[in-house]
């Protein structure tokens, strides 16, 4: 059952979260979240950018895939990648988006300074 307010969608590994009305696309959510999801196509399923995972468990809190996410995304679609510009929110879910690589590289070195490792690179 639809709340009035609307759904939550989480975004991970940015621990950001948007409340969006029903049929809202993920990578709409994402913009008013805050969380930068990479798009070249204008959100037509053209680019794939903007691939993001959904667990299993959330797999129903988003609309099924259209005939061109099913034909962009294939086999990954059972690994629960969604393309975020054709999945549309059904309902509270959490998101995985792939990490910046320059945010991924900085907080690996955070993590390992904070072991007290040494990688090298200073």
């Amino acid at each position: 059952m639809k709340r009035q307010k609307g759904w939550t969608v989480a975004f991970q590994p940015d621990g950001r979260s948007a409340v969006v009305m029903h049929g809202t696309s993920l990578l709409e959510a994402s913009r008013k979240a805050g969380v930068a999801i990479s798009t070249r196509c204008g959100g037509k399923a053209g680019c794939l950018m903007c691939k993001v995972k959904v667990e299993d468990e959330y797999a129903a809190a988003l609309s099924p895939a259209g005939d061109a996410e099913r034909r962009k995304l294939g086999n990954l679609l059972d690994e629960g990648v969604r393309l975020a510009c054709q999945a549309a929110v059904w309902n509270d879910v959490t998101v995985h988006t792939p990490e910046d690589p320059l945010k991924a590289a900085v907080r690996r070195r955070l993590e390992a300074a904070r072991r007290g490792e040494e990688d090298g690179l200073w």
